[in-house]
Parts: C-alpha cells; sequence; structure tokens
C-alpha cells in the first residue's frame, strides 16, 4: 500500500513501551514528513533512543502502531522495515574491507557483483572517501569510520535514515563538521531521517523540526527556532540553551514584580500569583537603550567569563538582589563601555522575551 504524495510518511499512534515496572514511552504520538529531517532531543534515559529502536523493530512496542509510507510495521521484523540505520559505536565489521562494508546488505539482497561494485564506488564518494575501498576500519580514523557506516547504511537506497547518536564518539571539531556534511548529503538525497541526540547544539543546527522528549513524553514538537524562542513547557525552556529563571509576583494590569523591581510585561492577570520568569541571556539587553524605555535597571558586574568572541556576564540588580542574571556581551561592547568586574551598567528586559510559567 503506497500513502498518498501529502501524507505522512511515518506515524507513530500511541507508541508505549513498559520494561516490567518501568514506562519507558507513554502513548507517544507523531507524524514525520517525507524528507523530513526530524531530532529526537532529550537527556539520557527520557525514551529517544527506546523509541527509535521501537521504529526500527529492534524493540517491540507494549502498545500503539507505526505506519510507513502506509504500511503498518507495528509487527514486522527488522529485516521487513524499510530503513538504514547508524549507531553510536559505528559497528563496522573490523575484519572486512571498507567496500565489504558498505556492501554489505546488497550482498545479502543477491544483488549482482557488478552492481554492488558500482554502488560502492558511488556510496565512497558521496560521503568524501573515494579511494579507501580495500583499507580496513582500523585504518580510519573516528569521523572516516562514521562515514562508512553511513555510507553502509544509504547502501540499499532506504526510505528512511535512523540516526543513533552518531557523532557523540567524535572530538568536537568534528562532530561540527561532520554533522554539517550529514545535513546536506541528506538535503540531497531527499531521504527521511530520525536522528536520536542529547546535544541541544547539534539538534538545532541540523533539523527541520526537534522532538524534545522528558520521561517517555513528548514535551514540544517544532522548528529549532519555535523550541528555542518559544519553549512550551518550562522542562523545554531549560534543557534547549542557557536560560535565566527568576521568581516573580505577576500582578494586574500586566505588572511583573521581580523582588523589588517593577515590570511591565505581555501578560495579565485577575489575581496575583507566582510566577517563573524564563529569560535567555540574548534577551537582557545592554543597547539600545533610550529615555523613557520601559523596564530599564541598573546591575553590577559580578563575573565576567570569557568565551572568545563574546562573554557571559554575571550581573545582579540592587532591588533584586537574590535574582542574579546571565549576560551575553561582546568583546567589543566591554572595552567600549571600559566595563570590568564590579562595574554597573544599565540593562532593559523587553516585554515580549519574557517567558512566564
Amino acid at each position: 500500500m503506497v500513502s498518498p504524495a501529502n501524507s505522512p510518511y511515518l506515524q507513530l499512534q500511541g507508541v508505549a513501551k513498559q520494561f516490567g515496572q518501568f514506562t519507558a514511552l507513554q502513548g507517544v504520538d507523531l507524524d514525520i514528513q517525507p524528507g523530513e529531517f526530524v531530532c529526537f532531543l532529550g537527556p539520557s534515559g527520557c525514551g529517544k533512543t527506546t523509541l527509535l529502536r521501537i521504529i526500527a523493530g529492534l524493540e517491540q512496542q507494549s502498545a500503539g502502531r507505526i505506519v510507513q509510507a502506509g504500511r503498518d510495521i507495528s509487527l514486522e521484523p527488522p529485516a521487513g522495515r524499510d530503513y538504514g540505520i547508524v549507531f553510536q559505536s559505528y559497528a563496522l565489521f573490523p575484519n572486512l574491507t571498507v567496500a565489504d562494508n558498505v556492501a554489505y546488505g546488497l550482498v545479502n539482497r543477491r544483488k549482482p557483483r557488478a552492481e554492488i561494485r558500482a554502488r560502492v564506488d558511488e556510496l565512497l564518494k558521496l560521503v568524501g572517501l573515494p579511494g579507501s575501498a580495500a583499507k580496513v576500519p582500523a585504518q580510519l580514523s573516528g569521523g572516516q569510520q562514521q562515514r562508512i557506516a553511513l555510507a553502509r547504511a544509504l547502501a540499499t537506497s532506504p526510505g528512511l535514515l535512523l540516526l543513533d547518536e552518531p557523532l557523540s564518539a567524535l572530538d568536537a571539531l568534528e562532530r561540527v563538521r561532520l554533522r554539517q556534511e550529514i545535513r546536506s548529503l541528506q538535503a540531497k538525497l531527499g531521504v527521511t531521517t530520525i536522528m536520536v541526540t542529547h546535544d541541544q547544539e547539534e539538534a538545532l543546527s541540523v533539523a527541520d523540526r526537534i522532538v524534545v522528549m522528558n520521561h517517555g513524553v513528548i514535551e514540544q514538537v517544532g522548528t529549532p527556532m519555535q523550541v528555542y524562542r518559544d519553549p512550551a513547557t518550562p522542562f523545554v525552556a531549560d534543557f534547549v540553551g542557557k536560560i535565566n529563571v527568576l521568581a516573580g509576583r505577576l500582578q494586574p494590569g500586566r505588572q511583573l514584580a521581580i523582588g523589588q523591581q517593577i515590570f511591565v510585561c505581555d501578560h495579565d492577570t485577575d489575581a496575583a500569583r507566582d510566577v517563573k520568569v524564563y529569560l535567555r541571556p540574548e534577551d537582557v539587553l545592554a543597547r539600545p537603550i533610550s529615555p523613557g524605555d520601559a523596564n530599564v535597571f541598573d546591575a553590577a558586574i559580578d563575573k565576567i567569563e570569557f568565551l572568545g568572541s563574546y562573554c557571559l556576564v554575571k550581573v545582579t540588580a540592587p532591588h533584586m538582589p537574590e535574582q542574579a542574571l546571565t549576560v551575553y556581551l561582546s568583546l567589543n561592547y566591554l572595552a567600549e563601555h571600559a566595563l570590568a568586574e564590579g562595574s554597573t551598567l544599565a540593562l532593559r528586559l523587553p516585554a515580549e522575551r519574557m517567558r512566564l510559567f
């Protein structure tokens, strides 16, 4: 059965998983579109890898359905599903050459020898490793081995590519380089892709949509910009990127009290209530500030953490003594205003940047 062109390529409907008394997944519903690059993001133990393994047929769900390209694969064994998979550990066969590793799935499908050789050559060029066919995995770097694992997963032209934390074993520079190569290759091939990761930066940089998971449930599904700028829950706000969390009291008339400081906000209430105010470091503005601007206050610099082109600056305000803030400031700004630890500067909290829970 072939699904209509405008329908999701992969549908997860009420997928749940129990390990004895432990609930790993609770009624997960998700649609993934053809050609989409989706990241499952969350802390260790949130259920993201279990969900990927259920999609692959390596684990059996306790409840729910999985539909791929209009076909119910809920009970299909791994061999009956149309996917390629890349594991965190590469899982290359150490005794086989690179060519034989890449060709493994094609050989099992009894493809003609000439067709296999041509496909292996094509894939090695595609992942940037032409001429390495005769080598064995031990002769390759970690990044090169991961490229071979990716080529092997793509060899049979699967409709779905599954990536289980494929970059976590690499050093930082290689990780950044390879994630962009994977994204470029995925876009070129148009293969629907799911990647599991706990690295927020990785998910933000490559995904079309991010599925943020926690304790076996989906907290939010959205584009990287939506998840970062408009988090749906406190967990998402706290987990994705750096965040300031302030204790405040929302009052009628769109007023927000933080300590003894009163701010104007975009939220209103019938009766005063306690709230948590979430602000990204870049949402606390040092400029531009004009006369008459709302939500301006003075703060003292407690600590400057040098991070290259910018600094992470920790400040406190006299009227919010127990509410330390972290702010991003450029080196140029610090130098221009001769700011150092102990200096005082004016800051502004834009009403539209405050996220209240």
